[in-house]
Formats: structure tokens, sequence, C-alpha cells
């Protein structure tokens, strides 16, 4: 049973009040508006949303270009940061996107179904009870992934890693004599941090989607560190007046879009020849 803030019971509470939820640690908190940080575990106010009914993210079909990745444990700090650089400037590119902070979705670890029988990583995906289905029709759809990652332990985040393990039954259908669904495509990397780690932590990423068929972008990953000399409390206000790393991000992006207008998941369709762990 996740807490709830002590002063706050439903017999006190008045029809304006809401349940915001923590999106980090799941904190519950009853009022107004979302307490001025969590409790728990110190998550800035913007981690809060409301806390509703859960239900499944579905997707609609409609095509898009772009499947913009946060992979963070925290929806509004920094690595969001970069996310946001990236969004602005998708749209001033004209290029469709969805965007998904993956602390708000469930995403379940890999039931690992391969290592007992490759045959029993298929696709779609044995587990159909969390968001990742709807995460693997949208990799499917979209001609070009960006992902950021916070560095953590030189790596990137636990939630990344299990998004990016439940990617396996797409990776698989090459074992199993399947056409692929995301051979051709680009992916671009974002890393931010508050120390080492980032080369290895954006190279770890970009493996996993190589082993599908994506392709980098040229001059495809950005990351940008503060310093281990530094309080982490100092670090948001370092990158968001930092001009390289809006600069870096948006060659990026900038590079995505540039090879994804190349057309080459086409052009390549029946072309390439399936060499994957």
């Amino acid at each position: 049973m996740r807490d709830t803030a002590p002063a706050m019971n439903d017999q006190n509470s008045t029809s304006s009040e809401s349940t915001w939820r923590c999106t980090v640690c799941g904190f519950l908190h009853r009022g107004e508006r979302p307490p001025r940080g969590c409790p728990r575990c110190g998550s800035p106010t913007p981690e809060f949303l409301p806390a509703g009914e859960r239900t499944w993210l579905t997707y609609d079909g409609e095509p898009f270009d772009v499947l913009l990745v946060n992979g963070s444990t925290h929806r509004a700090h920094n690595t969001s940061y970069m996310v946001d650089i990236a969004e602005r400037e998708l749209e001033s590119r004209g290029v469709s996107y969805r965007r998904f902070n993956l602390s708000e979705y469930t995403i379940d670890h890999c039931w690992c179904c391969y290592s007992v029988k490759a045959e029993y990583c298929t696709y779609p995906c044995r587990n159909s009870q969390d968001d990742m289905p709807a995460f693997h029709q949208m990799l499917a759809t979209a001609k070009a992934v960006i992902v950021a990652s916070p560095i953590n332990w030189n790596n990137m985040s636990a939630r990344l890693k299990d998004f990016l393990d439940r990617t396996t039954c797409m990776q698989n259908l090459f074992h199993l004599d399947r056409p692929g669904l995301t051979d051709g495509k680009v992916i671009g990397i974002l890393i931010s941090g508050h120390e080492d780690g980032a080369i290895k932590t954006a190279l770890d990423i970009s493996l996993v989607f190589e082993q599908m068929g994506y392709i980098l972008a040229p001059f495809g990953i950005a990351f940008r560190t503060h310093g281990s000399q530094y309080n982490s409390g100092t670090d948001a206000e370092f990158f968001r007046n930092d001009e390289m790393i809006k600069n870096d991000v948006r060659g990026v992006v900038s590079n995505v879009v540039e090879l994804m207008l190349l057309d080459l998941e086409s052009r390549l369709k029946g072309r390439l020849v399936p060499v994957s762990e």
C-alpha cells in the first residue's frame, strides 16, 4: 500500500481537492494542488500528476515520424530538458512526433521467454498487461526514434533498460525468419548526467537499436555532464544556461531528420542481411 500525506484524509477533504501521485516513488498527496516537492523521495512538484484510474496505453494507428522517449525516472528534470529542446526542434521543422516520459507508464520486466525457448519470444509480446504493446506498435510505425537517458552508475536508467529489454520480441523476429519491423529506421541518442559515463551509456543504448536494424544518425549522439566537483543540486541551473546543450541537441535532431528524409527504411527493404545476436 502506497503512503499518503499523513495530514490528509477523505473525511476532511473538499470537492476541490484531488489526489496527486509522484511519478518517481508513487507517493500520494491529497489537496487542491500537488505538494511543494515530494516528502518521500524529494522530487520537485512537476513530478506529480493527478492520480486517476489506470488504463493501459493504446496506439491509435495514425502514422507519425519520430518517437521521442524520455527514459529518465524524472519526467521533468535534466534529461527532460534535453527532450524539451528536441521537441521544439521537431516542431520548428514540421516533423510529426509523439513524446513519452517513461515514468508515467507501466512497463514490466521482460519475462525472458527466449531463455526458455526461442519460439516463445514472439511478437506481439506475450505480456499484454502493461503499456509496452502500444510502444511496440509505435516503434514499428515511427520512422525514427530519439531516446534520452540520464547516467545511472555509468549506464542507462533502469526504466529505459526495462523498455529496451521488452523490445526483444521485435529483435527476435529475425531469428524466427519472420520479416523485421524496425530494420532501416533511424536512431538518435541524448544523454545527461552529473559526471562520468555518457559515452558508455550512449553506446549501450545504440547497440540495442543496432541489433534491431536501426541506423545511428551521423553525429547522432549528444551528451552533457556537469561534474562531480559540483553539488548535483546545481545541475539543473547549469544545463538550462548552457548553450552547448541546446546546440548539440538541435544538431542531433536535425541529423536524425535529414537521415530519415532519405527514406532508407524503404530503400533498404529486403536488401539487408540480419546479423543479430
